[in-house]
């Protein structure tokens, strides 16, 4: 009986276990199944992955022109070394060869080479001529993949528009920047079958994704424009050994800028490199390098000082506080509550109309009128005139204005307002809201930017920008066009006059902080044909030794500028 119970137990274990094995079978073969019907694209697809080595092929930067189709910023062909570690059968001569070939130390290189990893990266931007004998030699585990590196043909012009792009070819500062999305595009790369090892498979055959290079990008820039001013810039920041010189030549119907300089500039093929200007201040490297790369233009603000007072004059001439013919007096100061505020001419100018308080420039004048608009009134004026917003420039770091708030402004600021001192704009701010005060009240936003083109498909895709119009009335626009004529036709500005033209402008001498430490910007603002303004620029002159007004030394740097500039602009 025992026998019996011991034989039927044995039998229920083996059962048990024969169904257990089976059970695991059945598991593991629909596991199996699962994987290799459902899972199989998804696995191989890993699988691939782990079995291959990627390389990548840059894609070239899109090209930059200019509005005529002038190369601005291009590429030349480079190549960057990387070396394989489970590749390399020869590593002395792998370190001999490439820290002769690439100038780097057998040190560095050797670090490299030992680095146990997939692939390790010696150089990039190495010229194609090096690249080609570091390819001849033959070297197991050296790999040269091509690569791009973006070139400027002429150097420093432009450059604190243009920008530059990195070793990555990545934008780094202004258009390159800015518009970097749409001059990047998109890496290829080269996949090669390889052991667990990481060594490639000989005989196997590399699928190659083809490399698609970025937008071109057409710019309102124009080279010979800009080549102008930089040449009359360049003149005078020699001449009054000043610290900078900016100008920005814009037109006022559209917000095309056609031209922007800020002195000194820099080498954009060695934007690591300091100019002479820059290596003697008491800073650190990167600091002496973004002050080198800073755009004043658009990142700073200042005290514009006389040329504000187109701003006064086009609230007082709106609001109808003023008319060209009402009548002032100006012993040469104007008391404001216990402030004594002189006038530029200590000695006065006597009895002048509102037309002509413009032409000379009169403070007590501004003030006065100042005080008619009123603080509430003006500041209303300074919003719907863009002075209390960005315009929008397509470049990157634009700065705002600093402004009063309303219940601060006393009869002492709102006077000193009234000239350009006690607030402070970007000089784009000035150039957008004098744009709207000339051309019949349309507030435009200031770009450079007109166009991409997709280099494969040839695809043309403008940019538009908005724009606002009754900042001013039409009458309003057309008398401020004529008093600012004759302030370059009689008044602070004849010397801006250009023979055959009607220009308009404003001069201005901004004392900068802290007042009474003899630096100045000198400044003139010119526009023409003053009837129908086609064109707008500003002169900044920052620190002239020497003569310093505004009038004597910038006015004539405009009026140089546009004999060259507007018979060019007629012939196109």
């Amino acid at each position: 009986m025992r026998a019996i119970k011991v034989h039927t137990f044995q039998k229920e274990k083996y059962t048990l276990v024969f169904g257990a094995f089976i059970l695991g079978f059945t598991l593991l073969a629909g596991r199996l199944c699962y994987l290799m019907i459902f899972r199989s694209e998804e696995l191989s697809k890993k699988a691939l992955n782990i079995e291959q080595r990627e390389r990548t092929i840059k894609a070239a930067r899109g090209k930059i022109y200019d509005r005529n189709g002038i190369v601005l910023a291009d590429n030349q062909a480079v190549c960057s070394v990387s070396v394989i570690y489970y590749q390399i059968k020869e590593p002395q001569k792998v370190i001999k060869l490439l820290s002769q070939k690439l100038a780097l130390s057998e040190e560095e290189v050797k670090k490299k080479v030992e680095k146990v990893s997939s692939r390790e990266k010696i150089k990039s931007n190495v010229p194609k001529s090096v690249a080609d004998e570091i390819r001849e030699a033959g070297l197991d585990g050296v790999k040269v993949d091509e690569d791009y590196k973006r070139y400027y043909p002429f150097g420093t012009l432009a450059s604190k528009v243009l920008g530059f792009a990195g070793a990555d070819n990545q934008g780094i500062l202004g258009i390159e920047s800015r518009y970097d999305d749409v001059l990047k595009g998109t890496d290829g790369k080269i996949l090669t079958l390889t052991d667990y090892q990481g060594i490639e498979i000989e005989n196997a055959a590399e699928t190659r994704v083809e490399p698609v290079n970025g937008n071109d990008l057409y710019l309102s820039v124009d080279y010979n424009v800009q080549c102008y001013v930089q040449q009359a810039a360049e003149k005078v920041l020699k001449v009054k050994k000043a610290k900078r010189v900016s100008v920005i030549l814009m037109n006022p119907q559209n917000g095309e800028i056609y031209a922007l300089v800020s002195l000194p500039e820099y080498d954009l093929n060695e934007p690591f490199v300091l100019t002479k200007a820059y290596e003697a201040e008491g800073k650190n490297q990167n600091d002496k390098l973004n002050d080198m790369w800073r755009n004043p233009v658009i990142s700073d603000s200042y005290e514009p000082g006389s040329t504000f007072k187109i701003i006064t004059a086009t609230a007082a001439l709106e609001e109808r506080k003023v008319t060209l013919q009402d009548s002032f007096f100006c012993p040469g100061f104007k008391i404001v509550e216990d402030r004594k505020i002189r006038c530029h001419k200590t000695q006065g100018h006597g009895s002048e109309t509102f037309k002509q308080g413009v032409m000379n420039s009169c403070n007590p004048v501004f003030m006065e009128i100042g005080a008619r608009v009123g603080a509430k009134d003006m500041l209303r004026y300074y919003h719907k005139l863009g002075l209390y917003e960005r315009t929008g420039v397509d470049l990157p770091g634009e700065a705002n204005s600093i402004m009063h708030k309303l219940d601060k402004i006393g009869a002492v600021e709102l006077a000193t307002m009234s000239f350009g001192q006690s607030i402070q704009i970007t000089p784009l701010q000035l150039m957008r809201a004098v744009s709207a005060g000339i051309n019949g009240g349309r507030l435009v936003t200031p770009h450079f930017a007109l166009e991409k083109k997709n280099p494969v498909t040839k695809e043309i895709t403008e940019y538009e920008y908005k724009e606002k119009a009754g900042a001013v009335s039409k009458e309003t626009s057309q008398t401020l066009r004529e008093v600012l004529e004759a302030v370059v036709a009689e008044g602070t500005g004849k010397n801006g006059q250009v023979e055959g033209y009607r220009v308009g402008g404003k001069t201005a001498t901004s004392e900068k902080l802290p007042r009474r430490s003899g630096k100045y910007i000198s400044s003139f603002l010119g526009f023409a044909p003053a009837n129908h303004p086609q064109i707008l620029g500003l002169v900044l002159i920052d620190e002239p030794q020497g003569t310093y007004y505004g009038g004597v030394i910038a006015a004539p740097v405009m009026a140089e500028i546009f004999q060259n500039v507007l018979p060019y602009l007629d012939n196109l």
